[in-house]
């Protein structure tokens, strides 16, 4: 062959060879969806094999780290919980942020993308609307808040400064190789980790705890239904439930000057949002938390206990990181926010503390007056003022950036302006979390990881703003404590509850309420202090607030407490795993009195039987509350069809499926509480709402129990493979935060209820289950639905969901010093400075 022959046939090959390393390296269009480039993706130095980490005992190295002012030891339990010895906190803070991020760097990222508005530069215009509607709704901006308010505390802020570093260093130290498989997957680069970040972090769970409103649909309601039905089927206040702080006479000599009643004006319905839809089914929150705190006099030991289960969404990588942060200052054990440094929720040698969400609303609407059509000036007490415009852009993956406009007034963002249908587009939000702080968070955490006694818990939490927390305290000395921190707007009476005239200024926040009457409660007689949820105090406390309250579980844990006696640490567990349903242990009686057992068929009789041999627990095994599930929900649906009716007015349409809420409704209406409904159907049975609308006959509740369980038994006969245990039926998931299957748990058939202690729901419950006993020396048990790690290829991804989902815990490892021996320690490392 001749040299010419060889030269050509080498560019063809060369061609040909770039051609292939050209296309591996570009990702592959799947409709609204891309696959990485299968090149670096199956790279096998960089790709996702590197992600598979070793069957046998990790190994640790050591490592210097830039910045570091002494040596930082680290030493790992066998559930690869870092338990970091420093000599002052910037280094600890710097270690953990180092650690953190090795273990959870695509969490980290991803949540704070999705808090600012981000996710659409990887995920394409699938996420468009979610990121535009985080902008609207100035998440940036409450984080960017965040940070003038955190700047207020120097030193606190520089600790999240070294933190920050810690992060960063560990993203500068790895490479392609080390990456979270998530990267690859979406073909992306890690940024560096700010401040800012952190705080985005803080308000992404801000918009998890604390956004919640119902202006729109309490004003809608009230308009369709006129002032006395509406007051008539929506009390504030259920008179069963036990506040979280009780009155004992302490506010009889309160009068605070208040804003006068705001009054709802029945005028038209506004409409319906394109919001995510809600659950017909009005029962409470549906993230929500447990803690109680018990004192000595109660225990077995004569040691306080203090017992914590907050309650989210739950995912893979779980919510929470397990650390250990001993400094000369302090030694404290618990969960901390990946991203943000300190414990959230834990004990050190003296104290314990938790959190449960206050649920109050502590989000507006108002309603702007424009004077033009330009939406540039509006009127507050027949003043002209101008919107401050703030200008976003959102960058979409293979897209146009896309340039946004929001307009701000004196009570906040205009967020839905842009859609000419939406009942809001003339209204502004005024949300808690878009306030400066008066000092930043990490502040109440840092002084309850250091606090030593009540005093110190008093100092710690008041500058804690939002989202609003119940910080239940216990300490070595024997004090139990509680209060309800947050800043909540003093209000007049029903203020909040509505959408209200943006144009005058008497219905602004004006004030808050003083930190002094922020309700608390300590050592009381009865023994303990806890919070589910639910009001914080009774209607006797003298300041108006509103919220979406529990109202289950804190009678069922009240109930339990106040009879106990000699607990335990197993009694605690008991008590967290408890599956015991308030709300079927209220309805049920009732509605098997109305039931006319003599018309039922042997079918009926037989699901009849079911009901009768229940003992109100959703547990996994258990068919009768799969049948009470449907039940008591085409009950609650039959009821309520007038409002069914009104949601999808003009054309009158009831939904034919009266399990599911219409998903065409023109207005956006409030169902009744379920506690309320159960309160009218043993009280008022012959109440107009049980009639039907459609038919010449007058039902009463009888005939609703009557009809429902008819319904009930019709559903299961057509659909028999409906007809399961609890535990098939609910479907239990817990799903990788970018819903990816593979790294999902999808094969947990698993107990609970939102209406008890255990509250499960599909995808809610449990994230974090603690119990510490405060003797001489410290006992803490925990878990959480997941690892330590956030690798799918690692075993410590989800080692601990099993543990979980049976309801056991591990004892949590509490070391005195970095050289203490113990046969659960995987391995040391140490960090240097660089």
């Amino acid at each position: 062959m001749s040299l010419h022959m060889r030269f050509i046939k080498f560019i063809a090959a060369l061609t040909c060879t770039l051609g292939l390393l050209w296309q591996l390296s570009q990702p592959i269009p799947m409709g609204d969806k891309s696959i990485p480039p299968l090149g670096s993706f199956f790279n096998p130095f960089s790709g996702f094999w590197t992600n598979a980490e070793p069957a046998g005992q990790p190994g640790f190295k050591d490592i210097s780290i830039p910045g570091l002012k002494e040596e930082v030891e680290i030493v790992y339990d066998d559930l690869m919980v870092p338990h970091i010895f420093a000599k002052n906190l910037e280094d600890a803070a710097r270690a953990q942020g180092f650690i953190t991020a090795q273990h959870r760097l695509w969490q980290m990222d991803i949540t704070a993308r999705k808090a600012s508005g981000r996710l659409s530069e990887i995920l394409g215009e699938r996420t468009f609307k979610l990121d535009r509607l985080a902008r609207r709704r100035g998440m940036v901006y409450a984080a960017e808040n965040d940070l003038i308010g955190w700047k207020k505390s120097p030193a606190t802020m520089q600790l999240l400064e070294a933190y920050t570093e810690g992060v960063n260093a560990w993203i500068k130290q790895s490479g392609p190789a080390d990456w979270p498989i998530e990267f690859k997957l979406l073909n992306y680069t890690p940024e560096l980790w700010t401040p800012l970040k952190a705080a985005l972090v803080t308000e992404a769970m801000a918009e998890t705890l604390c956004a919640w409103e119902d202006d729109l649909e309490n004003t809608n309601t009230y308009a369709e239904l006129g002032a006395d039905a509406f007051n008539y089927l929506y009390p504030e206040w259920n008179p069963k439930q036990q506040a979280v702080v009780a009155d004992t006479g302490q506010w009889l000599d309160i009068h605070p000057l208040l804003p006068p009643p705001f009054v709802a004006s029945a005028t038209n319905a506004l409409g319906a949002t394109e919001a995510p839809e809600r659950d017909y089914l009005n029962d409470g929150p549906i993230t929500g938390s447990n803690n109680w705190a018990l004192s000595g006099a109660k225990t077995k030991s004569g040691k306080p206990i203090l017992c914590n289960d907050p309650h989210l969404n739950l995912t893979l990588p779980s919510i929470w990181y397990q650390v250990q942060l001993h400094t000369p200052e302090m030694n404290t054990y618990g969960v901390s926010l990946p991203g943000v440094p300190g414990v959230v929720i834990g004990f050190n040698e003296n104290i314990a503390w938790g959190v449960t969400n206050v649920s109050h609303d502590v989000a507006d609407w108002y309603k702007i007056h424009w004077t033009g059509a330009d939406r540039t000036r509006y009127k507050l007490d027949n003043e002209e003022k101008t919107v401050q415009f703030r200008y976003e852009e959102i960058k979409i993956k293979g897209k146009p950036i896309f340039r946004d406009t929001v307009r701000y007034t004196v009570f906040g963002p205009v967020t839905y302006d842009f859609d000419p249908e939406n009942p809001l587009k003339d209204c502004a939000l005024r949300w808690i979390a878009h306030d400066v702080p008066e000092q930043s968070a990490f502040d109440a955490f840092l002084g309850l990881d250091k606090g030593k006694s009540y005093e110190d818990y008093k100092n710690a939490i008041p500058g804690f703003d939002s989202p609003a927390q119940n910080f239940v305290f216990a300490s070595k000395n024997g004090d139990i404590a509680i209060q309800p921190q947050g800043k909540y707007p003093v209000r007049g009476q029903q203020q909040g509850r509505f959408v209200q005239d943006g144009g005058s200024w008497m219905n602004a926040w004006h004030s808050f309420i003083p930190a002094a009457l922020v309700p608390c409660m300590k050592n009381p007689s009865r023994g303990f202090v806890f919070s589910a949820n639910q009001h914080s105090t009774p209607p006797s406390y003298p300041y108006y607030y509103l919220g979406n309250f529990e109202d289950w579980r804190s009678r069922r844990i009240y109930n339990r407490l106040s009879s106990m006696t000699q607990a335990t640490v197993d009694s605690m567990k008991n008590m967290q795993m408890d599956n015991y349903s308030q709300r079927a242990a209220d309805a049920l009686p009732i509605m098997l009195r109305m039931l006319d057992a003599s018309k039922l068929d042997a079918e009926g009789q037989s699901l009849l039987a079911e009901f009768k041999n229940w003992n109100y627990r959703y547990e996994p095994e258990m068919l009768a509350p799969t049948l009470f599930e449907t039940w008591f929900d085409s009950c609650y649906a039959t009821t309520w069809d007038e409002i069914a009716m009104l949601e999808n007015q003009p054309n009158g349409k009831v939904p034919t499926d009266d399990l599911n809420r219409s998903k065409n409704a023109k207005i956006s209406m409030v169902y009744p509480e379920a506690w309320r409904f159960i309160e009218i159907l043993e009280t008022d049975s012959s109440s107009v709402y049980f009639d039907h609308p459609t038919t010449p006959e007058r039902e009463t509740a009888k005939d609703i129990v009557q009809e429902s369980f008819q319904k009930m038994q019709t559903y299961y006969r057509e659909h028999p493979d409906k007809k399961v245990a609890y535990g098939q039926a609910k479907g239990f998931m817990l799903k990788h935060l970018g819903l990816i299957d593979a790294f999902s748990r999808l094969d947990l058939k698993i107990g609970g209820h939102r209406t008890a202690p255990n509250a499960m729901s599909q995808t809610n419950g449990p994230s974090w289950r603690m119990i510490v006993e405060l003797g001489d020396q410290v006992q803490a048990l925990g878990v959480f639905p997941g690892g330590q790690s956030g690798n799918p290829g690692s075993k410590y991804y989800d080692n601990m969901v099993d543990t979980w989902a049976s309801g056991n815990y591990y004892e949590l490892l509490f070391l005195k010093s970095a050289g203490e021996n113990s046969p659960r320690i995987l391995g040391r490392q140490k960090f240097t400075a660089k």
